[in-house]
């Protein structure tokens, strides 16, 4: 599989290690010294285009692929309140995008867990729930997408809380996000349920991006020759 890589940083040199590892060919590599180059012309080398950027050019980026024809798998956050308008341009062009706050093997069975526990909480309200998240300084997003998706299922699952929030809680509806921005984490996300007895939490600590790199070379081998939108729930059969 011939593959285009849309950010060249350091999560896009770990895709590659993957990718050639796995016997995959990377004839793209975009970055900051040549976005020129991100080209309908130049995208058509490839089978499928993998985009870790930042959010001011992530939606962009997603239109030249839907443009050349070639499925894009995505990890930057940031920009999901275009999220709907990318999909209904994604399916007008008849194109494939494959999306994931994490692409970690590991957390997106620790997202299932953490659903699964907010709905084993919702009968004891006497547990308050919080969450840490840590990420590296060049991580410029806060709170990460990851902890994001983490929080809205805890309020689709548990019901105790109605918003998150990363300010002072105003009043106990409100799940607290604490980030925090240190180096060299790559990730480390714990839910926590607190109460006057005892309190007890699920940690996800990722060791490398090699995790999250393997996991968006999945993507790009499922997302190879599809059309449609796709998850990481696809790719693992969690439905």
């Amino acid at each position: 599989m011939k593959i285009a890589l849309i950010g060249y940083g350091k999560m896009g040199k770990e895709i590659e290690q993957v990718a050639v590892s796995r016997g995959h060919s990377v004839v793209l590599k975009i970055d900051v010294d040549n976005q020129h180059d991100l080209t309908v012309e130049n995208l058509a080398k490839a089978d499928v285009a993998i985009e870790f950027t930042i959010p001011t050019s992530a939606v962009g980026n997603y239109r030249i692929c839907f443009e050349a024809g070639v499925p894009v798998v995505s990890g930057t956050t940031g920009w999901l309140d275009q999220k709907p308008m990318v999909e209904k341009e994604c399916l007008a062009q008849n194109g494939c995008f494959f999306y994931a706050s994490n692409y970690s093997l590991g957390m997106n069975l620790f997202f299932e867990l953490n659903k699964i526990l907010a709905r084993m909480m919702k009968p004891f309200p006497q547990y308050d729930i919080s969450m840490t998240e840590i990420h590296h300084t060049q991580k410029l997003d806060a709170p990460s997408g990851t902890a994001i998706t983490l929080a809205e299922d805890i309020l689709a699952e548990n019901g105790s809380k109605k918003r998150w929030t990363i300010d002072e809680p105003k009043n106990k509806e409100e799940l607290h996000i604490t980030p925090i921005r240190k180096d060299p984490y790559p990730g480390l996300h714990t839910v926590k349920y607190d109460s006057e007895v005892d309190y007890l939490e699920i940690t996800h600590n990722a060791y490398s991006r090699k995790g999250l790199a393997l996991g968006a070379v999945l993507a790009a081998e499922f997302c190879f020759g599809k059309n449609g939108i796709f998850t990481m729930s696809d790719l693992l059969k969690f439905n």
